[in-house]
């Protein structure tokens, strides 16, 4: 079916927009590809040192430019649920690579850190600038030059955006993501949240949230609220990375394994030395970054993406705004219920038809471009389906049912849960930022009130202990930053400013920090560009001042008569205590260099 009009003349203005860039890295990636298999152009002494720890079958086989060596990417730790499944995961692979007449290397492993880890910690500092770390290091692995093609093994917040700004960047090479799934479901989302509050509140002790805590992360694989771990698998599946079905299938399952044996084979079998070569570059195009975006906002994914979005599509030459973002919110419905935008989970969200029924309703109504390039094949179509475990341990696949097999957490296009997909841009006289109001009551979508003004997240907290915050009041917490101290997420407000809410309070956040994809009930104005830091307006706020966010509007404003505003010095506060510590003072060539928001906040262009 051919896509609806309105995502036709948003992929137009993007592709028209990015013409100049996007012509000048086709051609550098076609040049690349020329070359043809590059262990051709290795010396002897090269290509010793390349396979000296392999098996001598390997060897012989990489002594030659005719079968295909896939190198693997992994952020393997055993720390981290999700990619603990991944210990296993190069074994499984060089073994379906030999059965496909191939090899396969690990290449190199990358950093993979925990936000829920970090949560209000030092080290969340570093999290934003671990995305370009982990494109750094994928450089550096693949840089040795003896692979046809790659497997990248990753899941959460930075890791996957890291890793795809790798791939485009060796876009020569066809690039297969490989994911490890969600763990099963512990405690509902919805009894999590509970206890969070009581606990902001102070009516339940630490022992008790502990223990809530390690009843809903409990286990290998994704945490399984829709955060933007589960935002990217849904992506790395809509376009075009995954193989159909792939994303949210559990660990340690045949289905699971089966999967990854099947992914290893087809990244063998897209490689220059076949019939089916395709490159990473050239699949991923305009019409790939729109049908992610439809994806975001069709699921309510995480607000990370509108910066890794944006910075995933730069590494391809291709231009992308929030302007392009909010605007394919406007058209694009709520077809998923997943926490916290509802109680259920991924695995709930698979259950009732997952992906694949999310795509083929999508499909139906125009709302995708089918004419894409996948790593299974022209078209998004097969993507429409829900893989099953063979008899002979193979995947096959089946179509998707005609209905939902839960309509409280998975709808059809004719009845979503809102007619927009609640991710969007707003400006006003304070720049420009996001808000995703997918969770967001529409009796809370407008809040009129007094700004508070914090420059961490302890003084927030220290201000709601001591009873000093009642009332309505839009929370200002600013100097949160790339520029200022890396831009960590906020999630420490969370439960606080909820608790505000249910008290009856008016209230809202304005920062120029993160809330990702756990962004919940309270209407949060985030990664305000240009950020404090920059002496920009939000930095001109004063405590008291009314300020109005009108999420249905896309309008941010503080009510300050404009001389006045305008007349104001910025205020500058002393960051030395947020540059040092927990590895912080490495990083201050990044926060120097680190761009806006709105352009991807990254430190590599």
């Amino acid at each position: 079916m051919t896509a609806h009009p309105s995502i036709l003349t948003i992929t137009d203005r993007i592709v028209e927009r990015s013409k100049p860039t996007r012509e000048r890295y086709l051609d550098q990636l076609n040049r690349a590809a020329e070359k043809g298999p590059h262990r051709g152009v290795l010396s002897c002494g090269n290509l010793a040192h390349g396979f000296a720890a392999c098996s001598p079958a390997d060897k012989e086989a990489l002594s030659g430019d005719q079968i295909a060596n896939l190198g693997i990417i992994t952020s393997y730790n055993d720390m981290l649920s999700a990619h603990q499944p991944f210990e296993h995961y190069p074994e499984l692979i060089k073994t379906a690579a030999k059965e496909a007449g191939g090899v396969a290397q690990v290449a190199g492993g990358v950093p993979a850190m925990c936000d829920g880890v970090t949560q209000g910690q030092p080290g969340m500092d570093l999290s934003l600038f671990s995305r370009d770390v982990i494109a750094l290091a994928t450089a550096v692995g693949l840089s040795h030059n003896m692979f046809d093609a790659a497997a990248y093994l990753g899941v959460c917040d930075k890791i996957v955006p890291g890793l795809l700004i790798a791939a485009l960047t060796f876009g020569h090479l066809p690039a297969v993501f490989i994911p490890a799934g969600p763990m099963t479901s512990g405690l509902p989302n919805d009894e999590k949240t509970r206890i969070r509050q009581l606990f902001a509140e102070g009516k339940v002790g630490r022992a008790e949230l502990l223990e809530a805590e390690a009843k809903s992360y409990h286990s290998p694989g994704t945490c399984t609220f829709y955060g933007t771990a589960n935002s990217n698998q849904m992506l790395m599946e809509i376009m075009g990375f995954h193989t159909p079905g792939a994303s949210f299938i559990n660990p340690g399952t045949p289905l699971r394994d089966a999967l990854t044996r099947e992914a290893t084979k087809r990244a063998l079998a897209i490689t220059a030395l076949g019939n089916e070569f395709t490159p990473a570059g050239a699949m991923f195009d305009e019409r790939s970054v729109v049908n992610g975006i439809v994806g975001l906002h069709a699921t309510g994914g995480s607000t990370n993406h509108t910066m890794h979005l944006i910075a995933m599509a730069h590494a391809a030459g291709i231009s992308l705004t929030w302007e392009d973002i909010s605007d394919l919110s406007d058209i694009v419905p709520l077809l998923a219920r997943v926490y916290p935008n509802g109680p259920a989970d991924v695995n709930h969200f698979h259950a009732a038809g997952g992906l694949g029924f999310l795509i083929a309703q999508l499909l139906a109504h125009g709302m995708l471009h089918d004419d894409v390039r996948t790593v299974w094949g022209d078209g998004l179509a097969a993507y429409a389906t829900d893989p099953k475990l063979g008899s002979d341990g193979t995947v096959t696949r089946e179509p998707v049912a005609a209905t939902s097999a839960n309509a409280r957490v998975l709808s059809t296009f004719d009845a979503p849960f809102q007619k927009n997909g609640g991710l969007k841009m707003m400006t006003g006289n304070l720049g420009k930022s996001v808000i995703k109001i997918s969770a967001v009551k529409p009796a809370h979508r407008v809040v009129e009130a007094p700004a508070r003004i914090f420059h961490s997240q302890k003084a927030f907290q220290e201000a709601f202990n001591s009873g000093a915050l009642d009332g309505d009041l839009v929370a200002v917490l600013r100097f949160q930053g790339p520029r200022a101290i890396g831009m960590p997420e906020l999630h420490k407000l969370t439960p606080l400013l909820g608790v505000l809410q249910d008290r009856g309070c008016k209230v809202a956040l304005v920062t120029d920090g993160r809330m990702s994809g756990a962004s919940g009930k309270v209407p949060a104005a985030i990664h305000v560009t240009p950020e404090a830091v920059d002496d920009s307006p939000i930095a001109k706020v004063r405590e008291g001042d009314i300020i109005r966010l009108d999420a249905d509007a896309g309008t941010l404003d503080v009510l300050v008569e404009e001389p006045v505003f305008a007349a104001r010095e910025p205020v500058k506060i002393d960051l030395t205590d947020s540059e040092h510590g927990m590895g912080r003072e490495l990083f201050a060539n990044f926060r120097a260099l680190a761009g806006r928001a709105d352009t991807g906040a990254s430190v590599l262009y």
